[in-house]
């Protein structure tokens, strides 16, 4: 047998013989209140009953179910009997000599999760209380219960969950709890994949949603939302119900389909290991987006950003969903898409399109730009290549195409083939061809070329302005000129804005002129802006309608070295940043000068999310793009000029925390961490600043990975904040002071053990790897590239590339890293692929870092020549 894993082939092979008429699964976790834990080291279990009606194509033939459980009990096919112990596998049923009808019964003990992936259980330090919620995507379900894990072998499921008493179960549908037992309405015909239980003594808030149709019909939808008991002081569930409420009245209004899954629960649960999940009827989140202190407008625009972009799914992926992971994208670009669409549309949020611009389509940029890059429609050959493309592609490029999209058909022809394809395909399985077939009916367009550039080529192409002025300083031409990488060639349609700016008399830099042209081709002229007044500043992509790097002309860019703080538009202001950014990491712009620009105008940028998004550009810009020789005298001048902007700010605003927090990251002098300790023990004050809970383990953090704050106040502050968040920080804390005997030891618990939860894996090793002990850190460059294969087949796939990405020795950055990966590569070229590919990742990054280093490096020797 192949194992846990499951290819594309199998898949297939198996939706064409088998059909499923529906799932009754029986649950009973009344072990998870069992004290102590399983003798033997033993996982700790519990009983899953499942009984699968399916049909047969071909009777006679043989199939399998899949199960990943450390024992079943008893199996039965068509009221025969099979033997465990000859049939299953580990992972496996085998399922011989099928009749036409079918019915399998399937009793196991199934294992309790600590890696957010099946059935997790989560025990409260704070209060002893134990919670439970599932996470499957993209193939976990199979670990709580027997299934056909794959999304095209949809069926209605029936859920019954035996709970300790006192506890509440949620699922898909609607729930009772008759005899002790919660017993849950039939779901329609849904995949795996996407079934849900929530289980514990959670606390919850209920709401509810009514919306009245033009034809008189009234849909009334009974809202819910909860969280452990520990965090419901701080839990707001009336925003969250607020934003809820608006994202289904957009989502009727522009997708003529009533919300189809009943209720509405949404469940912020512990230790989550993604963003959230787009179960129908029972959405889960992870609980950070509870906050515990005072956070930014970026982080609830965050927050809803991510709740309309799960509502979204409702649609795109749950009622009509894609065949296989190929087609990811059929869900989740257009979800990403639609999450910030909503949320300019529909909420308080209306400069979402700005954080869009600068934060998801920085992840799309960097992604497009590694080996693994990959077409939106991605080769997508088993459930491991499925796990990774959860990626930068699937999500943010693909948004960024669809907003390209609706630039390129419009608004409405896009809208009405979404309408269209729910109606059509509801509560079906399809490919890109079907979105196509719709989308060419409402705009009238020829899709196949469209997705061809678009949708099957990777790569990302860059757009240059080109400025010819005649004698009178007026422009004589303007052209945008595109280029591609060398590996990537292709050369794509862009509907773009091209904006003009000049600065007026008050020193504002500001849009005169604009026109939106179709660029086509290596060289595309813009006919409706000659005899334009010259610009200081020519935008390519202005309004961000394409997906691009934008690179500026040499008057352009000269101009934003001095006027950057000027350009009063905050989406024009953004893309620029970000185009800057771009340069910086594709070593055309010195780092040193990227720290240098953000110094000089972050302090003026109105945009607190791009604000935020600055300081976290700097802070790479200084670990791994400056010089070496430069690195201590950047950090000097970013903590200088944090603290100046955080005396600055105004009192009690968002800037004010934001400068903060970044000053804690850059903080590394005495002055500067003796500040932290100072405004920790209440000894400094600055005005209107509220060293809250949640910032006083943002102080802690750099006074521990410097010698200043030892194991007794680490646990000094534990006790101030024993709860499951403050253990998440004080086990950070802890991995990140400098020592040779803690390095070991969190090395240890990570690698060589496999006792902590998901969550505090990443909390070790987010403490581990501290940019100022890089000659501390070396050693494990060897450990890593000897342990990682073994790490890889020993763990889950999410535990595997957590570590694999996390203790990757990026902070050696050095050609002897880059000899010691490459060696690696070759001596595994049979490794895992998803393996290789998060090792080819990391040794890119670790690459495009030592080119930019260069870069700043002769940057510095031209100056000092000149």
């Amino acid at each position: 047998m192949p194992g846990e894993n499951l290819s594309r082939d199998e898949a297939r092979e198996r939706a064409a013989l088998l059909a499923v008429d529906g799932y009754d699964v029986f649950l009973d976790v009344r072990s998870a209140l069992d004290e102590g834990d399983p003798d033997g080291g033993a996982p700790r279990t519990f009983r899953s009953v499942t009984t699968i009606r399916f049909r047969c194509a071909e009777p006679g033939a043989t199939s399998f179910a899949d199960l990943i459980a450390p024992s079943v009990t008893a199996l039965s096919l068509n009221g025969r009997d099979l033997d465990p112990s000859e049939v299953f596998d580990g992972s496996r049923i085998v399922l011989e000599d099928l009749a036409a009808d079918n019915e399998l019964v399937v009793d196991a003990q199934c294992a309790y999760s600590r890696t957010g992936e099946g059935m997790h259980r989560f025990v409260d330090p704070e209060d002893g209380e134990v919670y439970l919620y599932t996470q499957y995507e993209p193939a976990d379900s199979r670990r709580v219960f027997a299934n056909f894990e794959q999304p095209d072998l949809k069926a209605p499921f029936r859920f019954e969950v035996r709970a300790p008493e006192g506890w509440t179960v949620w699922s898909n549908g609607a729930g009772e709890l008759t005899d002790g037992i919660w017993r849950f309405a039939e779901t329609k015909p849904i995949s795996t994949y996407i079934t849900c239980v929530v289980a514990g003594p959670y606390h919850y808030v209920t709401d509810s949603y009514s919306r009245t149709f033009a034809d008189g019909t009234t849909l009334r939808i009974p809202l819910g939302a909860m969280c452990r008991k520990g965090l419901a002081p701080y839990f707001d569930a009336d925003d969250v119900f607020l934003v809820t409420k608006q994202g289904l009245d957009f989502f009727h209004d522009h997708f003529d389909y009533p919300y189809p899954f009943g209720k509405y629960d949404q469940a912020f649960v512990p230790e989550y290991n993604l963003g959230a999940m787009e179960n129908p009827g029972m959405v889960t989140f992870r609980e950070e987006f509870i906050f515990r202190g005072k956070v930014t407008r970026s982080s609830y625009e965050g927050r809803a950003n991510v709740i309309l972009h799960e509502m979204a799914h409702m649609w795109f992926g749950d009622l009509v969903t894609m065949e296989w992971w190929d087609d990811l994208w059929l869900k989740e670009s257009f979800a990403d898409f639609m999450g910030t669409f909503a949320n300019v549309g529909a909420t308080r949020f209306k400069d979402a399109w700005i954080t869009f611009a600068n934060r998801r389509k920085a992840w799309a940029y960097r992604a497009d730009q590694l080996p693994s890059t990959h077409p939106i429609t991605a080769d997508i050959r088993d459930l491991q290549d499925a796990k990774l493309n959860f990626d930068g592609i699937t999500y943010a490029k693909g948004a960024s195409v669809l907003k390209q999209l609706v630039a390129y058909v419009g608004q409405d022809a896009f809208l009405e083939g979404a309408r269209r394809y729910f109606k059509r395909h509801a509560y079906g399985n399809t490919r890109l061809g079907d979105l196509l077939s719709v989308l060419e009916e409402t705009s009238g367009r020829d899709m196949g070329v469209w997705a061809r550039s678009w949708l099957q080529t990777a790569g990302v192409n860059s757009l240059t302005s080109q400025v010819l002025l005649d004698a009178e300083g007026r422009i004589d031409e303007l052209a945008v000129v595109q280029d591609a990488a060398e590996s990537h060639p292709e050369l794509r349609p862009h509907r773009v804005a091209v904006g003009l700016y000049r600065r007026g008399s008050g020193g504002a830099l500001e849009r005169y002129a604009q026109a939106e042209v179709d660029v086509d081709g290596p060289r595309t002229v813009v006919p409706e802006l000659a005899g334009a007044v010259a610009p200081e500043l020519v935008l390519v992509n202005d309004d961000d309608l394409t997906y691009c790097k934008t690179r500026f002309d040499e008057t352009s860019l000269a101009t934003l070295r001095e006027h950057l703080g000027a350009l009063t538009d905050p989406l024009a202001r953004a893309l620029c940043w970000s185009a800057l950014w771009n340069m910086t990491r594709d070593a055309l712009l010195p780092a040193r000068e990227f720290v240098d620009l953000v110094l000089r105008f972050a302090g003026r940028e109105s945009d607190i999310g791009v604000l935020q998004m600055l300081h976290a550009w700097a802070n790479s810009s200084l670990v791994n793009y400056v010089a070496p020789e430069w690195r201590q005298t950047g950090e000097r001048l970013l903590a200088e000029g944090a603290l100046r902007e955080l005396r600055a700010a105004a009192p009690g605003s968002e800037q004010q925390l934001a400068w903060a927090r970044f000053l804690a990251s850059v903080a590394s002098g005495p002055e500067d961490l003796g500040l932290l300790r100072g405004l920790l023990e209440g000894a400094e004050k600055i005005e209107g600043l509220e060293v809250d809970q949640e910032l006083r383990w943002a102080f802690l953090e750099p006074l521990a990975a410097h010698g200043a704050a030892d194991e007794s106040v680490l646990a000094a502050e534990l006790a101030r904040d024993d709860t499951a968040s403050g253990r998440r920080h004080q086990v950070r804390c802890l991995a990140a002071r400098p020592s040779e005997a803690v390095k070991a030891q969190a090395w240890a618990q990570v690698v060589e053990s496999d006792a902590l939860s998901n969550a505090l894996v990443e909390a070790t090793i987010s403490g581990f790897a501290q940019p100022s002990q890089r000659e501390l850190l070396a050693p494990y460059a060897e450990r890593y590239f000897a342990a990682i294969e073994r790490v890889w087949a020993e763990r889950s796939i999410q535990i595997g590339m957590v570590v694999v990405q996390g203790l990757f020795p990026a902070l050696q950055q050095s050609q002897a890293t880059l000899d010691a990966t490459d060696a690696w590569l070759a001596a595994h070229a049979g490794a895992a692929p998803a393996l290789r590919r998060l090792v080819l990742e990391a040794r890119d990054d670790l690459a495009r870092g030592l080119r930019g280093q260069a870069c700043d490096a002769a940057a510095a020797d031209a100056s000092t020549a000149g």
